[in-house]
């Protein structure tokens, strides 16, 4: 019987939405019979702060922004006729760009051409681009793409050995808004050693992305890279998949970028719908709020079941929790919002953590992610009737049966197949839930002042490594504790971080100190050799 009225509950409360190749089931939420009349005056709030938002209006308000990405897929609806022609030039650019280097006109210094692409960037400027190449990648991709998306030395070295003697054959695309970020300049200058070390020059394999007259910026027309890209202020890192941060690796790589922006300009198209019911991305916003009871009560999980979209949950977990993760409100009251997001592709989480999904503390909700077509050509019969496919889509029904007799909620969202138009509605339809669920819960989506103090320490915490290491200097073959230090430059306070910042600088060679080792270790000393 209950099967039964579980199907009533699927067509009564399906999406289907055959413009984008999306359904959208939100049977398995259980939210009561009056729950959308309840919703509908917040609903349509939260129209109105989209059509507001996509005007023109500010909603940076710490940087006086503007916060244009749905722009990027449909230049006509910017503001003014400038940043339309921007926009149009900039995608032109990028698609001549990409046919000149494949077809061997844009040549590396050693006349070679470009068969890889190391691209540079960290957040937004790295999440989208390894995403959607993850996502669309095949084995006749013109360029192979490489990424440095943090500032680990090892994380550069791994990357270096994987791109081993192509590296004269390597472009590098540098990605930074304000051309200072920290990890990115890193990654920059490590690029650059390691091109030099090969007696190749940086700037003949460089390309930026970058606000225009940034450092950055500056830099590569100084320096004659090859090709510089613009980053508007009004598109941030985590919606600047569709600009040219996510746009031109994509085309270097030889995704269809068109088919990108098409499916995300009529997934916008569709969710500027004012009927809820039949608006995907107003049922997510919806659904969140209510799994969470709006106050983030419930972490949501991603469960894609597709190989192509593992990095999607990771995607997604910047894009939300940057965007709603905020200590106060709209009218300034602290509210310390936010949803957890995680997870992993499936059916690999069958046997990680779905026994705690289903069994264990009931406190987030699933979304699984349906891809129908399984692979282009035939399968083979494992047993002369089922294919591999068969059995990945038994085990998402299964999982979400198993869900459903715990009275764990779920969402499910079904795609026909993996292509750059369906990726492109899929980017749409989450950056636009965000933006209708940071309205029912009245708080800011597109600022970040947790990530802007977040840097301001760690900017902190280097300046106060310059003056331990400055003062071990000067007392050059004495050996201190971490304690005495701190208090010799006059920090007492800090000295929890002397001692952090001691043992790292031991522990590697860039640095001659020298760790006299103690137990407990806090009172081990250290010294300039």
């Amino acid at each position: 019987m209950k099967s039964i009225e579980e199907w009533e509950r699927y067509k009564k409360y399906l999406s289907f939405n055959p413009e984008i190749g999306l359904m959208v089931d939100i049977s398995r939420m259980k939210f009561p019979e009056n729950y959308f009349d309840q919703m509908e005056p917040k609903m349509q709030r939260a129209y109105q702060d989209m059509i507001t938002l996509e005007s023109g209006a500010i909603a940076n308000p710490d940087e006086k922004r503007m916060v244009g990405h749905y722009w990027l897929r449909a230049p006509d609806l910017a503001p003014d006729q400038k940043i339309s022609s921007e926009i149009q030039k900039t995608f032109q650019g990028i698609k001549d760009f990409s046919k000149r280097v494949h077809a061997g006109k844009i040549k590396s210094q050693k006349g070679k051409p470009f068969s890889r692409m190391l691209i540079i960037g960290i957040g937004g400027s790295a999440l989208g681009p390894q995403f959607v190449s993850g996502a669309m990648e095949t084995p006749k991709d013109p360029l192979k793409p490489y990424f440095f998306d943090n500032t680990d030395p090892d994380g550069f070295d791994r990357v270096l050995k994987e791109i081993k003697g192509a590296l004269s054959e390597t472009l590098s695309i540098i990605i930074s808004k304000s051309g200072g970020t920290i990890e990115t300049r890193n990654g920059m200058f490590e690029a650059k050693e390691a091109y030099r070390s090969k007696e190749l020059r940086f700037e003949q394999h460089a390309v930026a992305i970058t606000r225009a007259n940034s450092d950055l910026d500056r830099m590569a027309k100084k320096e004659g890279w090859i090709a510089r890209f613009p980053m508007w202020d009004w598109v941030g890192g985590r919606t600047s998949e569709t600009s040219a941060v996510g746009l031109l690796p994509a085309a270097l790589q030889g995704i269809d970028i068109d088919g990108l922006l098409e499916g995300a300009r009529l997934c916008d198209e569709l969710t500027r719908k004012k009927d809820s019911r039949s608006n995907p991305s107003a049922l997510l916003a919806l659904m969140w709020y209510h799994a969470t009871g709006g106050h983030g009560k419930k972490d949501m999980v991603i469960l894609p079941y597709k190989d192509r979209l593992q990095l999607f949950p990771k995607y997604l977990q910047q894009l939300i929790m940057e965007s709603l993760g905020k200590e106060r409100d709209l009218r300034g009251q602290k509210v310390n919002q936010g949803i957890s997001v995680y997870g992993n592709k499936g059916s690999t989480d069958q046997h990680a953590y779905v026994q705690q999904l289903r069994e264990g503390v009931n406190n987030c909700f699933i979304t699984f992610i349906e891809v129908l077509k399984d692979r282009y050509g035939r399968s083979l019969l494992l047993d002369g009737k089922t294919s591999s496919g068969d059995y990945l889509n038994a085990f998402i029904q299964g999982t979400r049966r198993a869900l459903s007799e715990k009275d764990r909620e779920s969402i499910t969202l079904t795609i026909e197949k993996i292509d750059a138009r369906s990726i492109g509605a899929l980017i749409a339809l989450y950056e636009r839930a965000v933006g209708f669920y940071a309205s029912l819960i009245n708080v800011n989506a597109y600022h970040q002042p947790g990530v802007e103090a977040g840097k301001k320490a760690a900017g902190r915490v280097i300046q106060l490594q310059t003056e331990v290491l400055a003062f071990l200097k000067k007392k050059k073959g004495e050996p201190f504790t971490s304690e005495e230090i701190a208090s010799a430059i006059g920090a007492p306070e800090e000295v929890e971080r002397v001692f952090k910042l001691l043992e790292h600088a031991a522990a590697n060679v860039d640095h001659p100190i020298k760790k006299l080792p103690a137990k407990p270790p806090y009172l081990s000393r250290y010294q300039h050799q």
